[in-house]
């Protein structure tokens, strides 16, 4: 069993930045590529962000040159850095981590979700 934590998220105004991050603990092998998503009121969940296990990353149109993810792999942990902040960017925002458990399953899990408020 794998449990990811999420923190960071917050109200901010239009223009500021958070930090979103995401734990994760449990019976991990090694952690593969992670994911951030977002999914605002009434609206789809979206792909924010990945990053593989070798640290190529890539971005949802939208949020290019403004968010950047990244990873510590010693602390099994993904940050999401998000500056200059939309009244649009705000969602809950979902990390999702695809690991390997110690008998080597291809697993994945998400986290509880963090709210992220921009105000114009």
């Amino acid at each position: 069993q794998v449990q990811l934590v999420e923190s960071g998220g917050g109200l901010v105004q239009a223009g500021g930045s958070l930090r979103l991050s995401c734990a994760a603990s449990g019976s991990i092998f090694s952690i593969n590529a992670i994911h951030w998503y977002c999914q605002a009121p009434g609206k789809q969940r979206e792909l924010v962000a990945v990053i593989t296990s070798g640290g190529s990353t890539n971005y949802a149109d939208s949020v290019k040159g403004r968010f950047t993810i990244s990873r510590d792999n010693a602390k099994n942990t993904v940050y999401l850095q998000m500056n200059s902040l939309k009244p649009e960017d705000s969602a809950v925002y979902y990390c999702n981590v695809h690991y390997l458990d110690p008998g080597f399953h291809a697993l994945d899990a998400w986290g509880q979700g963090t709210l992220v408020t921009v105000s114009s």
